[in-house]
């Protein structure tokens, strides 16, 4: 098993193997257009071990709404991953979303900034 997925896999209890590449997550996203990268792709990143997954923004703006894990064929909880991977980049010290700072704060759409707000908060 390679490095990035064991530790999705510890944190998330998910197995990106089960990831076939539909593409439903991504298209069921509300937030999709603001990603750098789709939610299929970071899966495939996680299965090809690709540490270039952690610098997306895409795990930062997921809000975590479950539509993607709602629509999902194989039970695949992707919004558990993008949760990984938002603990596995805070670990490393790097965090995308502040929101002390207002010019970040007045671009961003506000189910980020509810997201963020809940995730600061515990």
């Amino acid at each position: 098993m390679n490095e990035l997925l064991e530790r999705v896999f510890k944190i998330s209890g998910e197995n990106t193997f089960a990831c076939y590449q539909c593409g439903k997550c991504s298209s069921g996203c509300p937030l999709v257009e603001d990603m750098d990268i789709t939610p299929n792709q970071i899966i495939k990143m996680i299965q090809l071990d690709d540490e270039h997954v952690l610098k997306s923004k895409t795990h930062w703006i997921c809000a975590s709404c479950l539509n993607c894990t709602h629509v999902c064929p194989r039970g695949v909880n992707v919004a558990g991953v993008m949760e990984a991977l938002r603990l596995i980049s805070l670990r490393k010290g790097v965090n995308k979303v502040d929101l002390r700072k207002a010019e970040e704060i007045e671009r961003m759409p506000q189910i980020i900034l509810v997201a963020a707000a809940r995730k600061a908060t515990g």
